[in-house]
């Protein structure tokens, strides 16, 4: 079972991580110290931990260098009510892989968690993705629904890509800017929505079954059933 380390001080905030976790499949231990959680993270086999910026014991940004520095290579999501670029900036450049400000709803941090749980796996040097309807070549650029050719553009094209390897997956708006446009943080804009309203349009023909659905206030879904 996918194990996950949560550090953090809070009584309250910690028993909802870790049972939004639990719920979620996962194995999730809590510890409230930095040094503590320190030590649990350099001896456990954890495969990703949530780590608070503002610990007792040891910062949360002191936590994560010591990790680094010793070779420790688990992914760390930082939670954090310091909410400003420059502390964020500061929580990845410490060698944090995600950062998410507090208050977050827990829908989103078990989508991150999962995200970065699956990003330690060996990926297959895949070269052709098949998701419900949808074929996509990835070596020739080439989307297909049946024997329809779906024109799209470079953007559209990683858009998709990144859909159909989530198929069934709750993907966030802050999940799909840091994976398809590169941004680390939501630049406040619909940018998002135009690019999948015009992606629908290309992969949902009239009549056809919708693929990306809206799961309302939290983001979309690929549906691999359509």
């Amino acid at each position: 079972m996918t194990r996950i380390l949560v550090i953090e001080d809070e009584e309250r905030t910690a028993r909802e991580i870790v049972d939004a976790l639990s719920e979620a499949g996962l194995s999730a231990e809590r510890c409230g110290d930095g040094a503590e959680g320190l030590r649990l993270a350099l001896e456990g086999a954890y495969d990703a931990i949530t780590l608070d910026r503002l610990l007792p014991g040891l910062d949360g940004l002191e936590v994560l260098a010591r990790l680094r520095s010793q070779g420790v290579a688990t992914p760390v999501l930082m939670v954090s009510a310091l909410g400003e670029i420059d502390d964020r900036v500061r929580g990845l450049r410490a060698g944090g892989d995600d950062y998410l400000v507090k208050p977050f709803a827990l829908i989103e941090l078990v989508a991150r968690v999962e995200a970065l749980t699956r990003r330690t796996k060996t990926e297959t040097a895949e070269t052709v993705l098949t998701a419900g309807p949808l074929r996509m070549d990835l070596l020739n650029r080439k989307v297909t629904r049946g024997e329809r050719v779906i024109d799209v553009t470079q953007r559209e094209f990683r858009l998709l890509e990144y859909f159909l390897r989530h198929a069934g997956q709750l993907l966030t708006r802050s999940m799909l800017y840091e994976a398809v446009w590169d941004y680390k943080f939501d630049p406040g804009t619909n940018l998002i929505d135009v690019h999948i309203g015009r992606l629908r349009r290309k992969v949902d023909a009239d009549g056809e079954p919708a693929t990306i659905v809206t799961v309302r206030g939290s983001g979309w879904m690929f549906d691999a059933l359509s």
